[in-house]
């Protein structure tokens, strides 16, 4: 069965998952802004899944917009790039989004953007790239996936030749609250992603690709299929619905394939990537620079004016939101990515690395937290769960310490999406339950 006959005869959506208040208008129609550099910038050698970078730069070093500053010989990792020019003040251990402090270099901007000149040369002929070509690239250039947990895109493009697949998926469903970085991009630079989504199909020998959409983004459905119109891409129209954006989810719509429990995509044939990481693929060739800057959502209640901004890696928070005007009403909570499943964070000297999407601040009243959670065993968790688990019961063993049992309920398959605390009426806390579970499962 052809990739076209299959979007065209399965439904576009998964079992179970929710409906919530997707809070998109504040942003959606808003034109992505270059948020002007920052002051200095705080750049962790490690913004990827795999090992952490060694810096190749100490204080008092000049840098230049682009220069290696970290690297790693390790085959799951990837290099970290000068996002201005400027002179080191620290490499030194910083806060991260994830809660941990990483190893960072520390740049003050002297805003002459100064270009490092063994960067890439353009490339005008992108048809003549081989696959080992677009691969090497992919690290030269430093990219990872843009839409989650940041795994280095060469050692995905790797896997996915290696695995022979057939299937190659563009996930531009962004089916998160607030979050509209990715929706702007297909609407503003669809170009790009077309670029990379077609190096992509070369490096994997593909002569077609699937760009899933939800139906809830119609102008960004309407600006990818013009601008993939004789390419061998087909835009394909996803029910709304969280998390519709899932990798094991997406794959299930389009495809009727179901991972297995502890596989990968490449397992089943299907490989996919995020619309913005096809995009800093083709814009690295097109232009010789590496991955130095992404676009932001910044939106919630407390935040003044919600914009979309394009963001040079390593900027504070703090610079963000005030662009934004400030905050409009005192920020009870801060959150890195949607507030499904996005990070609450400590400080707005924290940076934004290559997978931050969105910064979302919300004022008190918007959180509702029990202090005595009570399940009442009304399996709605279960109904809601996309991966089909029992969250109930694995919250139950995890408290009594039954990690066997907990094993046994698949607990290491939750995708952590939040659906089964978003739906529970007593207001368990599932989902951090289940993660403290996971972690346990995974240290012994």
């Amino acid at each position: 069965m052809s990739t076209v006959e299959e979007v065209k005869i399965l439904s576009k959506t998964f079992k179970g998952g929710i409906h919530p208040d997707y809070n998109k208008e504040r942003t959606f129609a808003r034109a992505i802004e270059r948020l002007p550099a920052s002051d200095k910038v705080i750049i962790p050698l490690r913004q990827h899944i795999g090992a952490a970078c060694e810096p190749l730069v100490r204080k008092g070093d000049y840098v230049k917009l682009g220069q290696p500053i970290g690297e790693s010989d390790a085959s799951i990792s990837c290099p970290v790039h000068a996002s201005i020019s400027g002179t080191v003040k620290a490499v030194e251990p910083r806060w991260n989004q994830n809660g941990t402090r990483e190893l960072s270099v520390v740049i003050e901007n002297d805003f002459e953007d100064r270009r490092f000149e063994e960067c890439f040369p353009r490339e005008k002929d992108m048809k003549r790239l081989s696959p080992e070509d677009i691969v090497d690239g992919a690290r030269r250039y430093g990219i990872v996936g843009m839409g989650g947990a940041g795994f280095p895109l060469h050692a995905k493009l790797r896997a996915a030749i290696d695995s022979k697949v057939d299937t190659l998926i563009i996930n531009g469903a962004e089916c998160e609250p607030y979050v509209t970085c990715d929706h702007r991009a297909m609407i503003e630079y669809p170009r790009y992603i077309v670029g990379g989504i077609l190096l992509i199909m070369r490096c994997l020998g593909l002569d077609g690709a699937i760009l899933a959409i939800e139906k809830n983004k119609p102008d960004a459905i309407n600006s990818m299929k013009i601008t993939s119109e004789d390419t061998g891409i087909t835009v394909a129209e996803l029910e709304t619905k969280y998390p519709q954006g899932g990798e094991k989810q997406l794959v299930y719509a389009l495809t009727g394939r179901e991972i297995p429990p502890g596989k990968l995509p490449t397992d089943i044939g299907c490989a996919v990537f995020n619309v913005d990481t096809c995009a800093s693929l083709f814009r690295g060739f097109d232009t010789g620079l590496p991955l130095y800057q992404r676009v932001v959502t910044v939106s919630g209640d407390a935040v003044k004016k919600p914009k979309n901004l394009l963001t040079r890696i390593g900027t504070p928070y703090e610079t963000l939101f005030e662009y934004c005007g400030g905050f409009e009403k005192e920020p009870y909570k801060i959150i890195c990515g949607g507030p499904m499943m996005g990070l609450a964070q400590h400080s707005l000297e924290i940076p934004v690395v290559k997978n931050t999407s969105a910064l979302l601040a919300f004022a008190e009243g918007n959180e509702t937290i029990e202090e005595n959670p009570i399940c009442i065993r009304c399996g709605k968790c279960s109904r809601v769960c996309p991966m089909r688990l029992m969250p109930n019961y694995i919250f139950l063993y995890g408290s009594r310490g039954d990690l066997r049992e907990c094993e046994k309920l698949n607990a290491t398959d939750c995708i952590e999406c939040g659906c089964c605390s978003y739906i529970c009426p007593g207001k368990m806390h599932l989902v951090q339950a289940i993660r403290m579970v996971k972690g346990k499962l995974n240290r012994r």
